[in-house]
């Protein structure tokens, strides 16, 4: 019975969270979407979502020494941005997280190569098209005489990117392909490659970029049915305001044939002459330097955090105790992945704008202290009965016993297995690409798509990860022998 109401209050709880948070997100909604265009104007600002990790239209290079997020769409956003009368801020994040920061208020249009589809009229809605891409296939050169058209597919291998127009085109008209959804181009192209996919639906413009650049790789036209996918600015559902401000933009771009010239922009910054290193050395430096950032964040809230949600589960006062339990069950029952996500547009639907470090930040502590406070309470448990009966006879207190007998004996039982979480935050930390925080795992990905090298930019971060861990593992083992 006691177990029964503590989980009833957690669901009312929850339950009334839920409720509050889906109202206040829907009258942030309507208030955004009846006057964005003023609040841009007001802010001074335009900000844009897009997924960096598609060049020629949107990908990091190193201009006048400094990394910067370029190519042909950006051009776009720049020229949207100056017709406003408003400077450009890029807000970078997963290709699949988008649609769902625009809806929050994150962002205030997506420009990232994203086609107009029924399914996406339903969430938000969309500007003039100002380019069209032809659907084309990726597959090795050495298959070319295998592959011709569509009938050739049957029973054959497919890579797509997630939520992408060339999903739904394989999806549709390759009924006999086997189609596997992968979340960035750079993977499809990753696996095509090493033979792992037998090929790609890909736009032409980013296959053309690819096969150039990524030997025995080869474009084929199939004859989709429908290949040609007008590419279109995502704005918020219903503001017609905002819609006709960027489509005299777009007028203006279509009219004078500028998307060309921004492309041809766009393949001059990806061929610079540069080697592989000058490159792209300065983003695993700094995806390391917050990948450690992030580390420390995460040991110093897990560890105040989780000792005192361990402390809480063995408190006398039942509601303490019920809130350690609900906490720790739904954290350590929910993937770190999610609890990103709800961090980060649960925060903004609340009104709190978190960037994404610091949603990063906060999703990694109270993922983190879901576990370390099981670690503690278990090593707690360890320390005999009779150190606390011995520490009261001598009249310490109760919270004078657990901080000064039991805790530090404790300590001493729980290392490894605390070390180990800690180790394991810096590996977990590569989830947070997902929302666009800078790590490792991120910076990895953007050379990627930058330098069409799909396994060079991975060995190096694992080697990076594998130093990093290596040396804080033999630092903790260090301190594990000196507690002997």
């Amino acid at each position: 019975m006691h177990k029964l109401k503590i989980w009833l209050l957690a669901l009312v709880a929850g339950l009334a969270l839920l409720i509050g948070g889906t109202a206040q997100q829907h009258a942030v909604q309507a208030a955004e979407t009846q006057s964005r265009l003023s609040t841009i104007q007001k802010r001074g600002y335009l900000i844009v979502g897009l997924s960096a990790d598609y060049a020629p239209l949107e990908f990091h290079a190193t201009v006048n020494g400094n990394d910067k997020i370029v190519g042909s769409d950006v051009s776009l956003a720049e020229k949207i941005a100056a017709d406003m009368g408003v400077k450009l801020q890029i807000k970078e994040m997963g290709f699949n997280a988008l649609i769902g920061a625009m809806k929050t208020g994150k962002i205030d249009l997506i420009i990232s190569g994203m086609s107009d589809t029924a399914e996406r009229e339903k969430e938000v809605s969309f500007s003039k098209w100002y380019t069209s891409e032809k659907q084309v296939m990726v597959i090795q050169t050495k298959n070319k005489g295998k592959y011709k058209n569509i009938a050739d597919f049957d029973g054959a291998s497919v890579g797509v990117q997630k939520q992408s127009i060339q999903q739904q085109l394989a999806e549709t008209q390759l009924p006999g392909a086997d189609v596997h959804v992968l979340d960035k181009a750079n993977d499809v192209i990753a696996q095509v490659s090493t033979g792992k996919l037998e090929a790609g639906v890909m736009s032409q413009i980013i296959a053309d970029s690819y096969a150039a650049r990524t030997k025995g790789l080869s474009v084929i036209d199939p004859g989709f049915a429908t290949e040609v996918a007008k590419t279109s600015v995502a704005l918020p559902k219903g503001d017609t305001v905002l819609q006709a401000q960027i489509n005299k933009s777009i007028d203006a771009v279509r009219s004078k044939h500028l998307y060309k010239g921004y492309l041809k922009a766009a393949y001059k910054l990806q061929d610079q002459d540069q080697s592989f290193w000058d490159k792209y050395h300065s983003y695993f430096v700094k995806g390391a330097l917050y990948t450690l950032i992030f580390a420390l964040i995460t040991v110093i809230s897990g560890t105040i955090l989780g000792t005192a949600l361990a402390l809480m589960r063995r408190s006398k006062l039942w509601i303490l105790k019920a809130i350690a339990v609900v906490y720790v069950e739904f954290i350590r029952g929910t993937p770190l992945m999610v609890q990103a996500f709800i961090v980060y547009f649960g925060t903004q639907v609340l009104g709190l704008n978190l960037n994404a470090f610091a949603a990063g930040a906060v999703a990694m502590g109270i993922n983190s202290g879901a576990y370390v406070a099981e670690i503690i309470r278990s090593g707690l448990n360890s320390v005999p009965i009779g150190q606390t009966e011995a520490a009261r006879s001598l009249g310490l207190s109760g919270g004078q016993t657990t901080r000064y007998v039991i805790l530090p004996q404790a300590v001493k039982n729980i290392w490894p297995a605390l070390g180990n979480e800690f180790v394991t935050v810096i590996k977990e930390s590569s989830v947070l690409s997902v929302i666009g925080a800078t790590e490792l795992m991120f910076e990895g990905t953007n050379v990627q798509g930058a330098s069409f090298k799909p396994f060079l930019p991975m060995i190096i971060v694992a080697l990076i990860y594998f130093a990093m861990t290596f040396v804080f593992s033999r630092i903790l083992g260090f301190i594990e022998k000196k507690f002997n």
